[in-house]
């Protein structure tokens, strides 16, 4: 088929496969699926496999229940194609008729995607109770090269599986014959169905069957004008068919042509052509519908596909405004989530001091050589060995004390179980205050990890912690970060630290003698840390520092002249950097072990509504409707003139 509307059937293809791809990452939103929505099954059912097709008309014979719709789609055919029953709701799957040969240039499974599709055998295949969606198919030698028709279940059927296929072929046809009967035209399902219908500009033949003839005349313009007013459909052609049981059943039932709208003239406009109009003369309902325009029928209810795919209200835009209000409420909660912190420590302990200054002395002693090296590492020795008596009688005094890292250890447990304390009552507190996505995602946290369960991991995982070894690491990378940065002032460094190893055996004399060596250590053990601090650093280097050294500063300030004093001025900020390390070490369980994948799974739904497959739809849509109307101006008159009066 080469029309206007042919260029968009790549753009369409992709915007199928697009709507898949977003409705696949957009399934945390727990929006409503695709299935059932009336733009989805166009754009399957009727856009992608139509669009770029031959100018063919799919005829489905549609109507409610127990009116005599088998028996119009066998005169239709001129056989018994399908089986009829006394039964309500007798055809329970829809009857396809194709044309010899049409099966091998065209996909049928493609035509009816939500139908498994089995060729007929007999008449009584559509009557059996199935669960699956059977299509039943064969050739039909009757029917002209561009014409399939189907008999279709009842669309206002108790079995609701019923109406869903009578709905899904609705997508797929072209043209309906709707078949009413005066207990049905007006009934509420059936005028659903076709208002439907006259949105996707759907061509409709009307048959009012069972009539009373001559005396119904006067009553059926009422009850078709009474249907079309309650559907919006602007029929092609009616016919009326009489109450006739015996003749329904031999396959020789009459249909006569009334002109719609109604008029006293002897004359139809049908499908824009004229036509002389004889009421008592019967019409063969194959030879009108073959009769109709179908490039034409065939564009309008494409476009009127297209239309209902781009409705605004009710169409694909509403599915992304549907993404974007849920992934806007993902937003707000993920902000609510991270605007309180979950766990604000305020009295996280800080490393001590001396084992601070113990890894970086440690660490420059390694970057000592030679002369240097050798000096210090005598002085340093002397000092250990005039420091160790002292260290003995203070224990014997006062018993042996707590090693500082394991002091540590107890503080940074107790700030642990302060920081889990704050944690839940945050979390309890987000849930309470009624946040729809939060809430049962919080009470499932909370009520699926006991705060006793999580207590025992972290305590286990506490223990397991070395922490010297963290604290050598972090002062090695970044003391080895200042190396390489800054490797001039490194050097000048390991020069003034050269320096301060020939004056050593001097300086230490004086500072001995002064108090502020060894004996130091041993008598003042209740001084504040830093002082103790620089007392250690002082008699571990026997007394290394300056003569600021004895006026009591901190080692800190006290040694500034030597490599390892600038370094412990510089990276003062080690502490930060140490507490900032414990403190994410506890964020990093905590998510673990009671947030979970939370964060993330709350942050990545909030951005669907901005992502790449949100955007791709965005842009082929905006294609497809472009395309569109550039597509209407081309259409003919006829087709653009019957799309807006059906609408």
């Amino acid at each position: 088929m080469s029309s206007p509307l042919t260029d968009l059937a790549q753009p369409i293809h992709e915007l199928h496969a697009a709507v898949h791809a977003l409705a696949k990452v957009a399934l945390p939103l727990e929006v409503p699926g695709l299935q059932g929505r009336e733009w989805f099954e166009l754009l399957t059912n009727k856009l992608v496999p139509q669009l770029s097709e031959e100018a063919f008309l799919i005829v489905a014979v549609v109507g409610g229940t127990n009116i005599g719709k088998t028996v119009v789609f066998n005169h239709i055919v001129g056989s018994r194609a399908s089986s009829t029953s006394p039964l309500a709701s007798g055809t329970k799957h829809p009857t396809c008729l194709v044309p010899e040969g049409f099966e091998a240039t065209h996909d049928l499974t493609a035509l009816f995607p939500d139908f498994t599709l089995k060729p007929a055998e007999q008449p009584e295949d559509a009557l059996q109770e199935s669960d699956t969606h059977w299509l039943f198919w064969r050739t039909e030698e009757s029917l002209p090269e561009n014409l399939v028709v189907l008999d279709t279940p009842d669309i206002d059927s108790e079995a609701r599986i019923n109406w869903e296929r009578a709905d899904q072929i609705r997508r797929s046809a072209d043209v309906l014959v709707a078949i009413l009967t005066q207990q049905k035209y007006n009934d509420a399902a059936v005028k659903e169905f076709f208002r439907r219908a006259a949105d996707e500009d759907k061509a409709v033949l009307i048959v009012f069957n069972q009539t009373q003839l001559p005396e119904d005349e006067e009553y059926w313009p009422l009850w078709v004008g009474t249907f079309c007013d309650e559907t919006g459909l602007r029929p092609e052609h009616v016919y009326l068919a009489p109450y006739d049981r015996r003749a329904a059943e031999e396959n020789r039932l009459e249909f006569y042509e009334r002109t719609w709208p109604p008029s006293t003239e002897a004359e139809h406009v049908g499908n824009g052509s004229r036509r002389a109009v004889d009421a008592n003369e019967g019409r063969d309902l194959l030879a009108d519908l073959s009769q109709l325009r179908f490039a034409e029928i065939k564009l309008r209810t494409l476009e009127g596909s297209l239309h209902q795919l781009l409705d605004r209200r009710a169409g694909l835009p509403s599915y992304l405004r549907e993404i974007e209000l849920r992934s806007g409420e993902f937003e707000q909660a993920t902000e609510l989530l991270s605007a309180h912190e979950l766990a604000e420590i305020d009295s996280w302990p800080e490393i001590p001091s001396r084992l601070l200054v113990t890894e970086v002395r440690n660490w420059w002693a390694d970057q000592r050589e030679g002369w240097t090296a050798t000096v210090h590492g005598v002085y340093n020795t002397i000092g250990r060995g005039l420091v160790w008596p002292f260290k003995a009688v203070r224990e014997q005094i006062q018993g042996e004390g707590t090693p500082p890292i394991e002091e540590y250890r107890k503080q940074e447990w107790s700030a642990i179980l302060d920081a889990v304390e704050k944690v839940y009552s945050k979390l309890t507190w987000m849930s309470e205050l009624g946040n729809p996505l939060l809430r049962p995602r919080l009470e499932s946290l909370l009520g699926g990890t006991s705060r006793a369960e999580l207590l025992q991991t972290l305590e286990k995982a506490h223990a397991e912690v070395d922490l010297e070894q963290e604290l050598e690491k972090l002062v090695s990378d970044q003391l080895e970060t200042f190396r390489v940065d800054s490797p001039q002032t490194y050097e000048f460094v390991r020069r003034i630290d050269g320096l301060a190893a020939a004056a050593r055996p001097a300086t230490s004399v004086v500072l001995f003698v002064t108090g502020f060596g060894p004996v130091g250590e041993a008598m003042a053990p209740v001084l504040a840390e830093t002082a103790v601090q620089s007392l250690v650093h002082v008699a571990g280097d026997v007394a290394g520092g300056t003569v600021a050294a004895a006026a009591g500063e901190t080692a800190i300030s006290g040694t500034a002249a030597t490599g390892a004093g600038y370094l412990e001025a510089k990276f003062r900020k080690l502490h930060v950097s140490f507490t900032a390390q414990r403190a994410a070490w506890l964020a990093g369980l905590l998510k673990e072990y009671l947030l979970g994948d939370l964060p993330e799974e709350m942050q990545h739904a909030a951005g669907i509504a901005h992502g790449a497959e949100a955007q791709r739809v965005r842009e082929l849509m905006e294609q497809v409707d472009g395309k569109l109307k550039q597509s209407h101006d081309a259409l003919p008159m006829a087709t653009q003139v019957g799309s807006s009066e059906a609408t």
